[in-house]
């Protein structure tokens, strides 16, 4: 039985004990369920609840003003996501279609 090498030092000799697994380099325990939990709480998703990832195709749901300026991004055009930028008001650098490149919150978007 293979496990995944400790998310502390990387070590491939690891051990179960009980419902954690151990690392006898560092002394390291973690639950590998608990962290995927943790994973699945701190993932960015769209307004349908999709789960986004870097490379992923978007689709604006309303219309959106561009702070800054007189533009207005319509409902239904298309963006590709860049990176995902956590613990800020936009979550998303994305790349439009058209042209440009912007910051958008989660919550107007959804998975194309």
């Amino acid at each position: 039985m293979s496990f995944p090498p400790c998310p502390n030092c990387s070590s491939e000799y690891v051990y179960q004990d009980q419902s954690n697994l151990v690392c006898p380099e560092c002394a390291y325990e973690w639950n590998p369920e608990e962290i995927a939990a943790e994973k699945e709480a701190n993932a960015i998703k769209d307004v349908n609840g999709a789960v986004l990832e870097q490379g992923d195709k978007v689709t604006f749901i309303k219309d959106l003003k561009v702070k800054g300026s007189s533009a207005v991004l319509k409902i239904g055009t298309k963006a590709t996501i860049r990176r995902i930028v956590e613990g800020k008001d936009h979550q998303l650098d994305c790349k439009l279609d058209k042209g440009g490149e912007m910051m958008v919150t989660a919550k107007y978007v959804k998975k194309a």
